[in-house]
């Protein structure tokens, strides 16, 4: 297993690129600690699959350099990387029985036989595909062809680290979230180094300790699911983490604060700092829909907003608001009892965060 560094990478697919709109992957450092879990989330077309190419070596990154335990590995081929893959859809050998596809990897590399089939029944019993070993594999369903293609890459001792392209994509979605534990199981049994690229938050937040969340080229966040939630550091990860995303609302400086409609929402002395010395006037209020406190009646420090509509949700329910012409969402619980057509909303400060440039900033006091 590898720790591996991006160190100052970039790639274009463009031969002489000229700004910075010309590059799929934007200038990033980040290192991927040795074992560690992590998820590579990001809508279609961010660079998540460029990336994990680079690191494979499947793809050879414009600039910068991919460091497997500090020794560059820029110029190997994935096998000289040591690296294992598992695509969007299965790679396997549909001739073959499942036991001599998962032999085939050990076997290229003449390992012993009676330690082949030590292995191979081993992964076998952790995946559960011990009733289908001598079945072939053009016989299996989609779920278990997956699972083979997963298996050959967890079969062996020797790979540096395991990279999973959207594995779960050709899966049924009531199979889906046994495997993403399966593949949690299985990290926590070998500590290998696995980095999961999907578009999908569940899947990022039940399989990663840690997830670089993507956005135009760039690795916007780096942390844990629950990082990303409560502390977002740029409104893309306010938007795209969680269901329904952040609210943001525009804001303008005002003495002491910003404000929007009238509405004045004083800030910390060093956050008043950083405002004072930045000229953009791309200002903006987030807050996410679980943090807005809604009461039937008023309270110091509310607004009164009209209702625009009720989802009901089972456990849950999301109103969308009304606020001064501004459009939020909140979500209260099922048996909150609320009226009809208006309501009153707080915003507790802990959780009301400010962006500049669409970027978090915080004051020394928190």
């Amino acid at each position: 297993m590898a720790e591996i560094h991006l160190k100052k990478l970039a790639h274009s697919y463009s031969a002489n690129p000229k700004f910075t709109s010309e590059y799929a992957i934007r200038e990033m450092d980040h290192v991927w600690e040795q074992g560690g879990a992590y998820a590579l989330l990001g809508p279609s077309g961010c660079g998540k699959s460029t990336l994990l190419n680079i690191i494979s070596g499947l793809l050879s990154p414009s600039e910068g350099e991919v460091l497997f335990d500090g020794e560059r590995v820029n110029d190997l081929t994935p096998s000289q990387r040591n690296i294992a893959q598992v695509f969007q859809f299965p790679v396997i050998y549909d001739s073959m029985t499942v036991f001599d596809n998962l032999a085939f990897p050990l076997r290229n590399m003449k390992v012993p036989e009676s330690k082949v089939k030590k292995k191979v029944f081993e992964i076998a019993e952790i995946l559960e595909l011990q009733d289908v070993l001598h079945n072939k594999a053009k016989n299996l369903s989609a779920d278990e062809k997956q699972k083979v293609s997963m298996g050959r890459g967890l079969v062996r001792d020797d790979v540096s680290a395991i990279l999973f392209d959207e594995p779960l994509t050709v899966i049924d979605p009531h199979l889906k979230w046994k495997l993403r534990r399966k593949l949690k199981q299985i990290h926590e049994q070998f500590n290998i180094t696995m980095v999961y690229v999907t578009h999908d938050q569940l899947e990022a937040a039940t399989f990663a300790d840690k997830i670089a969340l993507m956005y135009d080229g760039n690795i916007v966040q780096f942390g844990t699911p629950r990082e990303l939630f409560e502390k977002p550091n740029h409104t893309f990860v306010g938007y795209f983490i969680g269901s329904p995303g952040m609210n943001f609302i525009e804001v303008a400086r005002c003495a002491g604060g910003v404000e929007f409609a009238g509405i004045t929402f004083p800030v910390d002395a060093g956050i008043q700092d950083i405002l004072d010395q930045v000229p953009t006037d791309n200002l903006k209020l987030g807050i996410r829909p679980e943090f807005v406190h809604v009461c039937a009646e008023s309270i110091e420090g509310s607004f009164e907003c009209d209702i625009k509509h009720i989802e009901d949700l089972g456990t849950y329910k999301i109103i969308t608001l009304d606020l001064k012409g501004r459009t939020l969402k909140a979500r209260i619980d099922e048996d909150q009892q609320i009226p009809e057509h208006k309501v009153y909303v707080s915003f507790p400060k802990q959780w009301l965060k400010l962006y500049v440039d669409e970027y978090l900033i915080e004051g020394d006091s928190e």
